[in-house]
């Protein structure tokens, strides 16, 4: 394997392994209001998209088709979303976030905000800014 192959493998293996110890804990402080990492991303996802069909959601937050039916039906079934036709194309239906569920988003929100602080307050507040910075850098270029 080339240095080049052994750098790139070794960041793909490292970004996993931060990616799901950072949602394994954001997991369970989410858990406070009975929420999955996924269904919160969910949520924000649809709050700020306005008409998305479900092809662009699963698009959007890179979660499988089938997953993503499960997860919007929980919360369809929590009265957090619901779904109605699509104003872009009649012959779609649309999900949209609920008032139940912005107040739901809301206190999400502060729930992982409160988790990105304290992450912040474990180590460097720069590291993780100029991270996230260039994680935002580095993801739109693989766009």
């Amino acid at each position: 394997m080339g240095e080049r192959q052994a750098a790139s493998t070794e960041l793909v293996d490292l970004l996993t392994r931060t990616q799901r110890a950072l949602a394994r804990d954001l997991g369970r402080v989410l858990e406070e209001e009975g929420t999955s990492v996924e269904q919160w991303r969910v949520l924000r996802a649809l709050a700020e998209a306005g008409d998305i069909s479900m092809g662009e959601l699963a698009a959007t937050v890179e979660i499988p088709h089938p997953t993503l039916t499960r997860l919007v039906d929980s919360l369809v079934d929590s009265a957090y979303l619901y779904r109605s036709q699509s104003a872009r194309d009649r012959r779609r239906v649309s999900v949209h976030v609920s008032d139940l569920g912005r107040a739901k988003l809301e206190r999400l929100e502060a729930l992982a905000r409160a988790h990105e602080q304290a992450l912040a307050a474990r180590h460097d507040p720069d590291t993780i800014r100029d991270l996230s910075a260039l994680l935002d850098r580095l993801w739109k270029g693989l766009r």
